[in-house]
């Protein structure tokens, strides 16, 4: 089959064309209002008015007050000051930190609570249930026995599983432990409001919204403790010291506040798009199986498990002919690992291989019906090479 219609990108959880509303609300802060926004003259100071009206833009659409909005350079980085700065003050202290995170969380907090807990302390992890649940046991273990902080995603990246959050939040306020949630791929799929959800600390990036790569903020709820783990010019209330990105944070709000704007709209339509997508490969495919499919998920994702085919091979084939899609999280492409969010919900499952599609703001039915047709005929191919029906 050789594809001669446009290319079909359906691999939006891993990254977003930035959107025009976005990069013109950005051009004059690359251009015109350059200046450093530390500098006391005209221009420092027009950059400085920019910066907070981006801050003040980011914490109305979250819920947030402006002084709660910390500006980062990634999701990855504000997992990380969240985990590292909770960390270094347990050992201000003196104490060996304890956290606990869940066991389906982005390598960017799972790695870094790892080594946020080495030598001494310790790193819970804790399991997730196929259906998106926590033991409720383990949960209470962490509560009784005290964290210095306890993470949990808004959603899942590699399978879209929304995980009970709220409820966790609240838990967490009760037993006074420090709660931070990725909500990376929460923000635009679901409703999010941090009036509502009391989360201490909270994740965002730019380029899963249409904002620019490189942008991203931290929420910091006030009263909340947290220590610094880079050192410089003191910005950013000290947490992120270093020249602020202007542009960036501007693009970054612009993003944010759309986001959470059209976030309803949005989700009916990707919903009927992704419930179209997994009819027509489940009707289809024989043995196909659907990640999460009967729990509560965010719209824009679906994984799908394909016996009898192999990943990297079926990615590779679908990539030529037109088709973008991931065998997992974007971050861990390249790599001969398999993924460890579908290993700690299902186990080892050899054979199979997983494929996510994810929906954005580009994805129409002639899409999904196309990529379901090269989909089933690029897994009949390679089950026809092998001989596996």
């Amino acid at each position: 089959m050789n594809n001669t219609t446009e290319p079909i990108y359906l691999d939006y959880a891993a990254t977003t064309p930035v959107r025009p509303e976005v990069t013109a609300a950005m051009a004059p802060y690359l251009t015109t209002h350059f200046g450093n926004p530390s500098s006391v003259h005209s221009f420092g100071r027009k950059a400085a008015t920019a910066l907070e009206e981006a801050r003040s833009r980011c914490a109305d659409a979250l819920g947030a007050m402006p002084s709660e909005i910390v500006f980062v350079r990634g999701g990855t980085e504000a997992d990380n000051l969240a985990i590292f700065g909770r960390t270094a003050l347990a050992r201000a202290d003196g104490r060996a930190p304890r956290i606990a995170v869940s066991s389906i969380e982005h390598e960017a907090v799972l790695l870094a609570a790892k080594h946020a807990a080495e030598p001494d302390g310790e790193c819970v992890v804790l399991e997730v249930t196929p259906d998106g649940s926590l033991d409720p046991e383990a949960l209470h273990g962490v509560f009784e026995g005290g964290a210095d902080l306890l993470s949990v995603m808004w959603v899942n990246n590699e399978v879209g599983l929304r995980l009970p959050v709220e409820a966790i939040a609240a838990e967490s306020s009760k037993a006074g432990v420090v709660f931070h949630t990725d909500m990376v791929q929460a923000i635009g799929k679901l409703p999010v409001d941090l009036r509502a959800v009391p989360a201490d600390l909270a994740s965002v990036t730019g380029h899963k919204i249409y904002g620019p790569k490189g942008s991203g903020l931290l929420f910091v709820r006030r009263g909340t403790e947290l220590a610094p783990y880079l050192y410089g010019g003191g910005q950013e209330r000290g947490y992120r010291p270093g020249t602020q990105d202007v542009a960036g944070a501007m693009g970054l709000s612009i993003a944010v506040a759309l986001a959470v704007d059209e976030q309803e709209q949005s989700a009916v339509r990707l919903s009927s798009l992704r419930d179209r997508l997994e009819g027509l490969l489940l009707a289809t495919i024989p043995g196909i199986i659907v990640h999460g499919g009967e729990a509560e998920r965010a719209p824009h994702v679906t994984n799908v498990g394909i016996p009898g085919v192999d990943p990297l091979s079926l990615l590779l084939r679908l990539d030529m002919e037109g088709v973008a899609v991931s065998a997992g999280s974007a971050c861990s492409s390249g790599t001969s690992k398999g993924s460890h969010v579908l290993h700690a919900l299902y186990g080892d499952r050899e054979g199979v291989a997983a494929l996510r599609f994810s929906l954005g703001r580009g994805s129409t039915q002639a899409h999904i019906d196309r990529a379901a047709e090269i989909t089933l005929s690029m897994v009949l191919e390679q089950r026809e090479a092998t001989k596996i029906p």
